[in-house]
């Protein structure tokens, strides 16, 4: 991607980030804090220091966009039987290598230029087919944050709905600014151990928790887990994970879905669905909704 010249005018200015010495820039968006030396990119891949200014490279940048079931984020409880419009840009700020979506997430897919206002209006058109509002989805909403920040809250203007179907891998500055304009979350939580978050996805469980421990009492959140066998499959771990989202509210759904090799993993094989029913049967020993996901 050229950014020379010209073309510095049709950035968009990132939030959360200090200038430093030498050009250097201080992103701060998410818990990776990225020192980003001038014309580098932080780990996201959608934020890059020129000339020690942090822009946005993916602002009103779709690479997907789709009229979705609101069952499909997954929200099971928020909603049903509605549909919202989902869209989609290119990166992320965790380093999974078995990332579902890697053709958007870590590769430079295609993309289309959108506004807020263009996806607001198009949003508002497609209530006759029961649309409620617009899920910001298919790779990490919170790395093209500008966007997603300034068509929230248009949207809720417009007396749309929000929802994030995230990580949870975010400043607590930035979610709490952002969630005033959000109705319900689906949160990943990859694993309930920190080795499976540093080893696998480059990143860390506490900071997860702590998105969700922030928002769950603000909005309608479920929690989704990928098991995966051999790394976070064990009935031990499984009772870990529902009791601490028990601890929250017994009420919050957690939805366990079914792994298939995809991206960088492809030495293990499925999971077992009688896999999936016994970490069902232990999560509901705590929690009150546990849903089996990916499993036709």
């Amino acid at each position: 991607m050229n950014l020379t010249g010209d073309k510095y005018k049709n950035l968009k200015t990132a939030m959360y980030f200090d200038k430093l010495e030498d050009s250097k820039v201080h992103c701060y968006l998410c818990p990776h804090n990225c020192v980003i030396n001038n014309g580098k990119l932080g780990i996201c891949r959608a934020r890059k220091n020129i000339d020690g200014e942090l822009y946005s490279l993916n602002y009103g940048k779709i690479t997907a966009i789709a009229l979705d079931p609101i069952e499909k984020k997954p929200l099971y409880n928020f909603m049903p039987g509605s549909n919202i419009l989902s869209v989609g840009t290119f990166g992320c700020n965790l380093k999974c290598s078995f990332c579902q979506n890697w053709t958007i997430a870590h590769e430079q897919p295609e993309t289309y230029d959108i506004s807020p206002e263009i996806l607001v209006s198009k949003a508002k058109e497609l209530k006759s087919k029961g649309n409620i509002g617009i899920a910001y989805t298919y790779n990490e909403p919170s790395i093209w944050y500008e966007f997603v920040y300034e068509t929230a809250k248009l949207a809720r203007e417009e007396g749309l709905l929000n929802v994030l179907v995230t990580n949870g891998f975010i400043d607590k500055k930035a979610m709490t600014q952002l969630l005033p304009y959000i109705d319900a979350m689906n949160i990943d939580v990859k694993a309930y151990t920190e080795s499976f978050y540093n080893d696998i996805c480059k990143g860390a469980l506490e900071d997860v928790k702590a998105t969700v421990e922030l928002v769950y009492s603000c909005c309608h959140i479920e929690i989704t887990t990928l098991v995966i066998p051999t790394l976070n499959d064990a009935l031990e771990e499984i009772s870990d994970l529902a009791k601490w989202i028990a601890s929250l509210s017994a009420k919050i759904p957690l939805h366990l879905t079914r792994y298939f090799p995809n991206y960088k993993m492809h030495n293990i094989p499925p999971t077992p669905k009688e896999t999936l029913v016994k970490c069902r049967e232990e999560a509901l020993k705590y929690l009150e909704c546990v849903y089996l996901g990916n499993i036709v």
